[in-house]
C-alpha cells in the first residue's frame, strides 16, 4: 500500500513538472500623442546639440527645427501620422567640411529614442 501511495505521489509531482504558467502581459498606459511628439522634438533637439550645430529656428506648431554648424543646415521636420506615430526626417542644406554630420545627428536621434 505505501508502495502505491508512494507511486501515486511520484506520478503527481512529476506531472506538475509539465504543466506551463505563462506570465500575464503586462498592460500599461500608451502615450499621448502630445507625449510621443514631445519626445520626438525634445530628441531632434537634443541630436543637433549632441552634434554641436546651434539651434536657429524652432516651431513646434509647425513640427520643425533648423541647427547649423559650420555653414551645414540640418532641418528636422516632425509629422504625426495618421497611426499616431511621429516620423522625423532630417534634411541638410549647404556644403561643408563635414559631410557626415547629418548621418552623426539621425544616429545620436535614434540613441535618444532608445533605438
Amino acid at each position: 500500500m505505501k508502495a502505491k501511495l508512494g507511486l501515486v505521489v511520484l506520478v503527481a509531482g512529476l506531472s506538475l513538472g509539465g504543466c506551463v504558467v505563462y506570465e500575464p502581459v503586462p498592460y500599461g498606459v500608451q502615450p499621448t500623442l502630445q507625449q510621443r511628439f514631445d519626445r520626438s522634438w525634445a530628441a531632434a533637439t537634443g541630436a543637433m546639440a549632441d552634434e554641436g550645430l546651434t539651434i536657429t529656428s524652432q516651431n513646434r506648431s509647425a513640427g520643425i527645427v533648423q541647427g547649423e554648424r559650420g555653414g551645414i543646415r540640418i532641418t528636422a521636420a516632425l509629422e504625426t501620422l495618421p497611426d499616431g506615430s511621429v516620423q522625423v526626417k532630417f534634411t541638410t542644406q549647404g556644403t561643408g567640411s563635414d559631410p557626415a554630420l547629418i548621418q552623426r545627428v539621425s544616429n545620436s536621434y535614434d540613441r535618444r529614442m532608445g533605438r
